[in-house]
């Protein structure tokens, strides 16, 4: 995997997201807790977030970008269940980004995803 660190663009992101990695729901919502997470994530750094709870709020969110770089937001389908939203911390030798995201498996995660599963990468505005 490879997975830049430190220094530039949305660094600071990852960091804060990867800061809860292992721990459980760091939010309020009882469920369906991906959205809530990166808005929390955001606060922490400084940035706006979307004010909802549904991932694909974030498909409309910041600047739309063509692939995945280190510190974008990836938007994910999951087919019939909905979304999932994350912020990408690396890309794998195959192309696929690696993405924290809070309740995947009901915590905070760091995990490729299919690429094939992300129709959105949005980079936070100020």
């Amino acid at each position: 995997m490879n997975q830049p660190s430190g220094g530039f663009g949305g660094s600071g992101i990852v960091d804060a997201a990867r800061s809860f990695i292992g721990r459980g729901n760091p939010t309020a919502r009882g469920r369906l807790w991906c959205a809530a997470f990166m808005n929390l994530v955001l606060k922490r750094t400084g940035h706006q977030g979307t004010g909802s709870d549904m991932a694909r709020s974030f498909s409309s969110y910041g600047q739309r970008i063509s692939g995945p770089q280190v510190g974008a937001i990836a938007v994910m389908s999951r087919g019939r269940r909905g979304g999932h939203v994350g912020v990408v911390s690396g890309v794998d030798a195959k192309g696929n980004p690696i993405i924290v995201s809070g309740n995947h498996g009901n915590r905070v995660a760091e995990s490729v995803y299919s690429r094939g599963r992300v129709y959105a990468y949005v980079m936070p505005t100020s």
